[in-house]
């Protein structure tokens, strides 16, 4: 029993014998490279480049067209309506039309070609220093004239016929029997007026002056009274009345 017992360090074991065809095959392999080791900044590098992937390219915003309407450029097609056909009281509601028409271009033109022998008719010779006085009416207003030989001044209570009647409507009112005679610019007119309001002023003032007129010539007369220039106008504001509202305005009425 002691003899085949052995110590750990006694028991060896034997190298296998390798053959000598696989020493000859060693012998003739060529030894393999030795691994070349990557520079440790490079290492660093590529997981770096690993990990930030490449960023896609944003597309560029397009830019905002102007606001153009649709259709601005194309033409409009006019569309003629059909026209319809009229009744009997149409056509005579425009035949009447055309011929009320007619009569009043026709009252138009005779009064222009009135004016036209008024005013080329020569005014009357004035003597130096003569003078025609005359008193014209309208409503409230009272109006003073004097007519005097000249060169066509016209002063209203001591300022231009312009500066006291700003209106156009009045100068031509104040102006209009001076321009019918044929004496705008033959004669200076002086004139006076007071009371009422702007309008009436005017409407006496005319008044005056072709009264006035009538004393330099009497043959002016029947065409200054044809034009209504001679005629004082009567017309006034209607008064009030007791429990009306204005001349002729009534309370409103309440049946309950």
């Amino acid at each position: 029993m002691a003899d085949d017992e052995k110590t750990p360090d006694e028991t060896t074991e034997e190298p296998t014998p390798t053959p000598p065809a696989a020493e000859a095959a060693e012998a003739e392999a060529p030894a393999e490279p030795a691994e070349v080791e990557a520079p440790a900044e490079v290492e660093a590098e590529k997981p770096a480049a690993a990990e930030k992937p490449e960023e896609p390219e944003e597309p560029k915003p397009e830019e905002k067209k102007k606001d153009i309407i649709p259709g601005a450029d194309l033409e409009p097609i006019a569309v003629e309506p059909e026209a319809r056909e009229l009744s009997a009281e149409e056509k005579a509601r425009l035949e009447a039309e055309e011929e009320e028409k007619a009569r009043r271009e026709a009252a138009l033109a005779a009064s222009e070609q009135d004016d036209e022998a008024a005013a080329s008719r020569a005014p009357a010779k004035m003597e130096s220093g003569s003078r025609f006085l005359a008193t014209g009416k309208r409503k409230r207003s009272i109006a003073r004239v004097t007519l005097l030989p000249g060169d066509g001044k016209f002063i209203v209570n001591g300022r231009e016929l312009a500066e006291f009647f700003p209106r156009p409507l009045h100068q031509t009112m104040a102006r209009q029997p001076l321009v019918v005679s044929g004496y705008e610019g033959n004669v200076d007119v002086r004139v006076r007026v007071h009371g009422g309001g702007i309008g009436g002023q005017a409407g006496a003032v005319r008044h005056g002056v072709a009264r006035a007129l009538t004393e330099i010539d009497a043959e002016l007369r029947g065409d200054l009274k044809r034009r209504g220039y001679l005629t004082r106008d009567a017309r006034v504001k209607e008064r009030r009345k007791a429990g009306f509202k204005k001349a002729r305005k009534k309370p409103q009425f309440s049946k309950r």
